[in-house]
């Protein structure tokens, strides 16, 4: 199976959707023309890059990765990794593994100084990122910004 990794384009919109879905079950479909106003503002970000993993012409995975300007460590920055997912009908055949590579690969063109990214408390997923070569280093905190509650059913904050 060969997998390649690239920038996404608007024309993977609807892939990368579909990917959203599985990784956020929960959450309610972004409307198209939402959609497409999120994507202007994506592709438009500086430093911003939008990875995708396809596998025969269909995007496998996805990765969204922000290069941020730091004022420590010399002024190297940082790249941050968010809403790392695999389709379930490609899961464990390499394409988060190559994803991930991409990503530090971008970090590493950047001049960052590391690559950091959250994960769900989940063994499987912490098994995974650390045979990528990442560390469970830090705790991290969240507080959601919203009405109602959070993903994991608490209140906010």
């Amino acid at each position: 199976m060969t997998i390649t990794v690239r920038s996404a384009a608007e024309g993977d919109l609807p892939a990368l959707l579909a990917l959203y879905g599985e990784l956020n079950p929960d959450d309610a479909p972004l409307p198209e023309a939402s959609a497409g106003a999120v994507w202007a503002a994506i592709s438009g970000q500086q430093g911003r890059t939008v990875l995708v993993a396809e596998v025969g012409g269909a995007v496998a995975g996805t990765a969204d990765c922000l290069v941020m300007p730091n004022l420590t460590r010399g002024g190297r920055a940082i790249l941050f990794v968010e809403n790392v997912v695999v389709a379930g009908a490609f899961q464990r055949r390499g394409a988060g593994r190559q994803l991930m590579e991409a990503a530090v690969r971008l970090g590493e063109s950047a001049d960052c100084y590391k690559v950091q990214l959250l994960a769900a408390d989940d063994a499987y997923v912490h098994t995974f990122y650390e045979a990528c070569g990442f560390k469970a280093l830090a705790q991290g905190f969240r507080r959601y910004i919203s009405q109602g509650t959070g993903p994991d059913g608490d209140a906010p904050g």
